[in-house]
């Protein structure tokens, strides 16, 4: 269920900030957004699958503190991530 190499490259691409970005903040929120919804449609088929609900909480929680960071430091980045993801209404 993990996202496949050629997924990662295709996000990565999109939101890295430099050309040798692997690891900034964007870069992680984009790769855990595409993994959250990712689990969010086994859920739809496997929902008593408690085990993997406890991953998916954990991924949430991990992005919500990567946003809080990029939010207290870099408000411009915060707002171009969250548009582009479409994480906030």
């Amino acid at each position: 269920m993990a996202l496949g190499s050629a997924q990662k490259l295709v996000v990565v691409g999109k939101y890295r900030v430099h050309p040798k970005d692997t690891g900034s903040p964007e870069v992680q929120v984009a790769l855990l957004s595409e993994r959250i919804a990712q689990l969010t449609e086994h859920f739809k088929l496997h929902k008593k699958d408690h085990a993997s609900r406890r991953g998916l909480l954990m991924m949430v929680n991990r992005r919500r503190r990567l946003l809080d960071y990029l939010k207290d430091r870099h408000a411009d980045r915060y707002k171009l991530v969250i548009q582009s993801l479409g994480i906030r209404r």
